[in-house]
């Protein structure tokens, strides 16, 4: 065969090209260079400061590191390369990561790195499930709107399981949007939306399914065909979710159990325990057994025992039995905890909703506008109702789900408002959105009124302006009405993006984190009141420093800006210095449960000798305890009891004959932490205070397993 002159074969390359930066040709010149402009804007923004989080949250970071060595603990989510125990999720989630720190080496940057991907990609993807049916400036305003969310800002960067969820959530409404479109070819779309389902669900099990009944009953509604056979699609597409999240679900299960780790977060080693029970029914109405103080194996009445003086858990005051994880009901997302974090475009994104219904209510019954209003706010309002009344764990950064389809009902409700603003209705509903809006984001910043005070009267002002000049949008000149919209956007935009901006300009680590200013009343306050630290750990009570005296710091940060001082060296570990390349980062978390902790170069020596002689170069009460040696030496470290110290892996026999059998070489106190007063992990401890010499290093009490008294 005759090649092709390279002119010839180098046009349809071109020709690719070219497509790329126009997009569709029935688009405006400037539609594609924009979204090609946001998706750098986003990742720009995402990737500022990366390394000041360092290994972020040093649980799952710790997972990364031995998936990076050990296949099996890939497979798995081992928290350390021997698998001993897994985290308390399925693997999805780490999966990325891992294979990234297993091709660039372990450090800040490969771990979070593919985290800030998947918040461009879920932009790009939000983007394009707007355009299908509405204009390209809704989907800009869209994924602007996802791209400046204060929480989205924060997990977009962040090493926890909940980008990659919202990623597939996202990816799992424009496969639906794409099989409500037509008949033909909609069950491979409906196949696609199951298999992001289940991946999903591989990340962060059942929250994956919040949004399965609203998307459902859309499509059995408004698609295309008979009833009959939009019934047997949505079948298929429930295979195809079936078969993506239960070939891991069955694996695990019908594995040998001496052959495979711990499933951490399960008090039976049963992952459809964990699914059904901690990170299922648990979480709607509390009773989650194996947690920090619900359901508890820590004191008398599900308390926690040996907590430092004057320090509270999320929602537990004195860390006690009873109460919850903040206040629920409808007013949640909108509370001094959560609001900044997810609710500034809140009230617009309902109200754009019943408008975008109202416009389109009498159209076809497979009318795609509708049914796009109808996908997005069911999600949004379903997502809503379980996250406002869940009794169980609660943290703020879980509002990242609620960020793409309240982004769309944003950008899809503008255009149609302003598509239809020649008529008084809409210009009206157009005018009380932008002043809701202004009003709202006023009320947010108000709480931390001495972290930039010229901008609420600002925001409030323009959005005043612009709202009085939209209810004329329909009778002013067209320039002057883009104008006023584009001051109405600005208005309502500006709050979440100082936020945004404000969270990327710090780093955050440990198992607890917010968006926002750091130490501002929603950017750093825990659910029971308790305010955090950028690192993690937890202010006590007002009136109390770290160490239960008199005379909070203000704003969350210790005197020199960074770490509280004062705080118990093994009651709540000093953090290390921010942003170094490998990931050495500030935090220590409460007695080790919120954070990995700080390891000196004494104890790291000590743990790195003959350490290829052990499977476990040491073990720890609580998987944060473990964490902080692992990611410091890069070899196994034991974490008894799984995150909380509560999980009953191993127990005191299984543990003695690994001492015997010389597997173990140090076990680490925790001190006055969490971790040794829970579950099995306090006989452990004591059996080990009684049998062998203690030794403190860098401030950390060492027993080596090899020397008994």
């Amino acid at each position: 065969m005759t090649a092709l002159p390279a002119a010839v074969q180098a046009a349809p390359r071109t020709g690719r090209l070219a497509r790329l930066w126009r997009g569709r040709a029935e688009d405006r010149p400037w539609a594609r260079p924009a979204l090609l402009g946001l998706l750098v804007a986003t990742a720009l923004l995402y990737l500022w400061n990366l390394s000041a989080s360092g290994y972020a949250n040093s649980f799952y970071s710790a997972a990364v590191q031995a998936g990076s060595q050990s296949w099996k603990a890939f497979f798995f989510g081992s928290l350390d390369a021997a698998n001993a125990i897994t985290v308390d999720k399925p693997p999805a989630a780490l999966w990325p990561m891992a294979l990234s720190v297993r091709l660039f080496g372990l450090g800040s940057w490969q771990i979070l790195v593919p985290e800030v991907l998947m918040g461009v990609g879920t932009v790009a993807v939000l983007h394009a499930a707007v355009r299908r049916r509405f204009s390209a400036g809704a989907a800009l305003i869209a994924g602007a709107a996802l791209a400046l969310t204060p929480v989205a800002a924060l997990m977009f960067r962040f090493n926890n399981p909940d980008a990659l969820l919202a990623l597939l959530m996202t990816v799992a409404v424009y496969c639906v949007l794409r099989a409500l479109e037509r008949d033909r070819g909609a069950a491979r779309w409906l196949v696609r939306a199951g298999v992001a389902f289940g991946v999903a669900f591989l990340a962060k099990t059942l929250q994956a399914f919040l949004i399965l009944p609203p998307l459902a009953l859309v499509y059995l509604a408004c698609a295309p065909g008979g009833f009959g056979k939009r019934l047997g699609r949505l079948a298929l597409g429930g295979l195809a979710m079936l078969v993506s999240a239960g070939w891991w679900v069955a694996l695990v299960e019908l594995w040998p159990v001496s052959s495979r780790p711990y499933v951490g977060g399960s008090q039976n080693n049963s992952f459809l325990e964990l699914t059904f029970g901690y990170n299922g029914l648990g979480r709607l109405n509390g009773d989650e057994v194996g947690s920090v103080g619900g359901g508890g194996r820590g004191g008398p009445g599900g308390a926690v025992e040996n907590l430092p003086a004057g320090m509270e858990l999320p929602g537990r005051p004195g860390g006690g039995g009873g109460g919850g994880w903040g206040e629920t009901g409808i007013g949640r997302m909108f509370g001094e905890s959560v609001g900044g974090q997810i609710s500034w475009l809140l009230p617009a994104a309902l109200i754009l909703l019943v408008a975008g219904l109202v416009v389109t209510w009498r159209a076809p019954r497979t009318d795609t506008a509708r049914s796009a209003f109808l996908v997005w706010g069911g999600s949004l309002l379903m997502t809503l109702a379980v996250f406002s009344f869940m009794a169980g764990i609660f943290h703020e950064y879980y509002t990242v789900a609620l960020a793409p389809y309240l982004a769309a009902l944003i950008g899809m409700g503008t255009a149609v408002l302003w598509e239809e603003r020649t008529r008084w209705p809409a210009s009206a509903a157009l005018a009380v959105t932008v002043a809701v809006t202004a009003w709202w984001a006023w009320t947010l910043l108000d709480r931390t009124p001495d972290w930039l005070p010229w901008l609420r009267g600002t925001v409030l002002v323009a959005g005043a302006v612009a709202a009085l000049g939209l209810l004329f949008a329909g009778r002013v000149d067209r320039r002057l009405g883009f104008g006023l919209a584009g001051l109405g956007l600005a208005a309502g935009l500006a709050g979440p993006f100082a936020y945004a901006l404000a969270t990327v300009d710090s780093g955050h680590q440990g198992s607890i984190v917010t968006a926002g200013p750091a130490g501002g009343a929603m950017g750093g306050r825990g659910p029971g009141g308790g305010r955090f630290f950028e690192g993690g750990g937890m202010m006590p009570p007002a009136g109390r420093t770290p160490d239960g005296q008199g005379g909070q710091l203000p704003g969350g940060r210790g005197r020199d800006g960074g770490t509280p001082a004062g705080i118990p060296p093994q009651g709540m570990p000093q953090g290390m210095p921010q942003g170094t390349a490998r990931g050495e980062r500030p935090g220590g978390g409460m007695g080790g449960l919120l954070d990995g902790a700080r390891v000196g170069a004494e104890a790291k020596a000590a743990l790195l000798a003959d350490a290829d002689a052990y499977t476990w170069v040491a073990a720890a009460v609580g998987a944060q305890n473990a964490a902080g040696y692992q990611l410091a030496t890069e070899k196994p470290v034991m974490a008894i009891g799984g995150f909380n110290g509560s999980d009953p892996s191993p127990t005191l026999d299984r543990f003695e004959r690994y001492v015997a059998e010389g597997r173990i070489h140090y076990f680490i106190a925790s001190g006055g932490g969490m971790g040794g007063g829970m579950g099995g992990g306090s006989a452990i401890a004591s059996w080990v205070e009684d049998t062998f010499e203690k030794v403190t290093v860098d401030g950390a009490t060492l027993y080596d397993l090899t020397q008994k008294k």
